[in-house]
């Protein structure tokens, strides 16, 4: 699961807000853009002709901003909210399917990670390593009387346990995000998580500790990161598990790029609510359909489009959207003269050679 957003301005399109882009904001900026934030939840699976596996979007729903729901009169959800709602309506129908949600640390929320627990939804995230962690309550005495207190002592916070030299480091290799193995250090809980105002709830945290390199000045950095897994009853589930899992969401980030890329998304012009709220999901939707019919029309190895200058290694989206573009243009019933079958204005070479031209071309 993720945000992205779609750029639009337009006095007319009543969905719109000012949001934070993601993709033109740096460590020391924030940049904030007009348009429509979409929540999007896609499927993480394995093609046969890409070393990464792809995420597939099958639901969208567009996350307003406060002052937009002021102005339409509507209570405010936030994305968090949504991804519970959607998580509910997923369970419905597939009530006993065992599933992971991997989110950025947008989605590290209390609220959500309760609601992944009443569903039985394992709720991968990113954690704050100065995140409120408490042990658990103990036995209440029988002289004391009152409600049973929800959490034990606070306990240390993940930024302290990184600086604190008598924390037990142990050493793993994973799999990183550009598909090296990387040797990293980790140590791991389990505890309680608590934010004023709310519930305290059980969670799982990993804190990382790793070594990476400026491939620029070839200066080395020591670097740290902390995970959560929400579910705290599989105890024998691997960190490594864990951590692969939150890599494999970078996946999706690729996905909403090739679908600016190559199937217009921010190039509507259409400006009224129902079509604004159809048009969005169906471009994502339509990545979905494109990959599955790729997969069907070539199971084993994807055709690449290659150059003298340009030489690819695995297939990308461009390719199997040319791929399934020459299957439907081939499939085409062009019909020609009775007596020569292959008669046409353009000789069938040339025509062939064209159309492989043109699939290739947005």
């Amino acid at each position: 699961m993720d945000e992205t957003l779609e750029r639009r301005a337009g006095k007319k399109i009543v969905y719109k807000g000012w949001f934070r882009d993601a993709v033109r904001s740096t460590a020391n900026k924030v940049v904030t853009s007009l348009g429509i934030r979409w929540l999007c939840l896609c499927l993480l699976v394995s093609v046969p002709w890409s070393s990464r596996p792809w995420a597939l979007p099958f639901l969208a729903v567009p996350v307003l901003s406060e002052k937009t729901c002021q102005k339409r009169k509507k209570p405010h959800r936030s994305g968090v909210w949504w991804t519970a709602y959607l998580l509910k309506k997923i369970r419905a129908w597939y009530p006993d399917l065992d599933m992971v949600l991997v989110g950025d640390g947008g989605f590290a929320a209390i609220a959500l990670v309760a609601a992944c627990q009443e569903l039985h939804v394992k709720l991968i995230s990113r954690l704050r390593l100065d995140a409120k962690l408490f042990d658990f309550a103990g036995p209440q005495p029988p002289s004391k009387r009152g409600p049973k207190p929800k959490k034990g002592e606070r306990l240390p916070n993940l930024a302290a346990r990184l600086q604190d030299a008598k924390t037990k480091w142990q050493k793993t290799t994973i799999t990183w995000y550009d598909g090296e193995e990387k040797e990293v250090e980790y140590v791991s809980e389990v505890c309680l998580w608590y934010t004023e105002g709310q519930d305290p709830v059980p969670i799982r945290w990993v804190l990382v500790r790793y070594e990476e390199t400026n491939p620029r000045t070839g200066k080395v950095t020591q670097k740290a990161g902390a995970f959560f897994c929400s579910d705290t009853k599989d105890l024998t589930l691997p960190v490594e598990q864990i951590l692969n899992w939150y890599v494999g969401r970078w996946n999706i980030e690729v996905t909403f790029e090739e679908v600016r890329a190559h199937l217009g998304l921010e190039t509507q012009r259409q400006w009224s609510v129902r079509a604004i709220e159809r048009t969005t999901p169906c471009l994502l939707g339509i990545f979905s359909v494109v990959v599955l019919m790729g997969k069907v029309l070539h199971p084993n190895q994807m055709p690449l489009a290659e150059s003298g200058w340009y030489q690819k290694e695995e297939a990308t989206f461009s390719d199997v959207l040319g791929a399934v573009r020459r299957h439907l243009w081939g499939a085409m019933n062009y019909t020609g003269s009775a007596e020569s079958a292959s008669l046409r204005l353009i000789p069938e070479a040339l025509w062939n050679q064209v159309q492989k031209v043109l699939c290739y071309a947005a």
